[in-house]
Parts: C-alpha cells; sequence; structure tokens
C-alpha cells in the first residue's frame, strides 16, 4: 500500500521561521506512517492574468505537487490579523482552473492548520482567514482540531531553535487526527 502524501505549506519563506520549524515538528511525529514534504513556493510570481496561460514553470510545479498530495497542511503566521501575502498570492494561482476542462487542484483536498506566533493570538485570527478562503475554494477543512501556539519566544531553545514544550502533545493529536482525517 501506497503512504498517505502529506504536502505542508509554510506561510513564511524564512528559512529559520517559526511556522516551517513546526512543520518539520510535524514531519518527525509522524515518521514513516507517511510521506511528508514542505511545498517550497518561493519561485511563485505574482499572481497576474496576462501570464496565466501556459502558466509559469513554477505554477505547474506546484500545482502537480499539490494534486498528487492526499492532503495539505498549512502553517501560517500571522501578520497583522492576516495570513501571509505570499500565501495568498500560492492560493491565488492554486485557485485558477488549470485549463477548460481541468479545474483548480484544491477542491476537495483534505487540509490541516496550524500555526505559531510571538504574540498572544497565536494565528487564531489567521487561521480564520484561512479557513473562510480555503473554504470558499471547497477545500475538505479539518476544523477541529486546529493549533495555535502564541509566545513562540517560551518554546525556543538557547540556540532559537522551537522545541514546542508545552504544545507538542496538541501538535501530536493534531497530526494523528489529520491523518485519520485524511483517510475517512
Amino acid at each position: 500500500m501506497e503512504k498517505i502524501k502529506i504536502l505542508a505549506v509554510v506561510g513564511s519563506l524564512r528559512k529559520e521561521s517559526y511556522n516551517r520549524q513546526l512543520a518539520l515538528i510535524a514531519k518527525e511525529i509522524l515518521g514513516d506512517r507517511v510521506d511528508f514534504t514542505l511545498l517550497e513556493y518561493q519561485d511563485i510570481p505574482l499572481m497576474n492574468q496576462d501570464i496565466e496561460y501556459p502558466a509559469p514553470d513554477a505554477v505547474s510545479r506546484v500545482r502537480k505537487e499539490v494534486k498528487l498530495a492526499d492532503g495539505l497542511w498549512f502553517f501560517t503566521p500571522e501578520y497583522n490579523h492576516f495570513f501571509p501575502g505570499v500565501l495568498k498570492n500560492l492560493i491565488d494561482w492554486l485557485s485558477r482552473p488549470i485549463s477548460d476542462q481541468e479545474p483548480h487542484v484544491l477542491t476537495g483536498k483534505p487540509a490541516a492548520i496550524s500555526g505559531i506566533s510571538l504574540g498572544m493570538s497565536g494565528t487564531g485570527i489567521a487561521q480564520d482567514h484561512l479557513v473562510t478562503l480555503i473554504s470558499f475554494l471547497n477545500m475538505d477543512v479539518m476544523n477541529v482540531p486546529r493549533l495555535t501556539i502564541p509566545n513562540a519566544m517560551q518554546q525556543l531553545d538557547s540556540n532559537g531553535k522551537l522545541t514546542l514544550k508545552a504544545s507538542y502533545p496538541f501538535l501530536e493529536k493534531q497530526a494523528n487526527d489529520f491523518l485519520c482525517f485524511i483517510t475517512k
């Protein structure tokens, strides 16, 4: 039997972002039970209908990765009470039909959402906005549990790496629940 493919979509392009580190911890939790990869999309151009057809190579590559995934797990920071513009741009590209015969790649795709932030909201407001968008795009959103982790600085080691002290069991539960959600 082929392993379930989970594609992690991190809303920050920063190499050592806390949300990227959170995604890598989720990958460790799931271990060899799944094929878990992080989507690299920093080469996606700004959405522009003038270059939509044929799609730029980077967009075609990302669409293919999304299409092959059994589920998408979003890890988003919160910027000014919203998810980042780079994530919105990516979703805008993914929400466009591939051709006259093929719809966009997000329809019906299972989705989970997590996030960690420096502030007190723990990305809850950004997640609510993201749920509104991906629900509109007909993704199958796992609303419970969602994980919002505030005060990231309290869960870092002395080298600035995320260690997830108090939040680890909640990420573990979400990872296991998402696996069940995908296979339901």
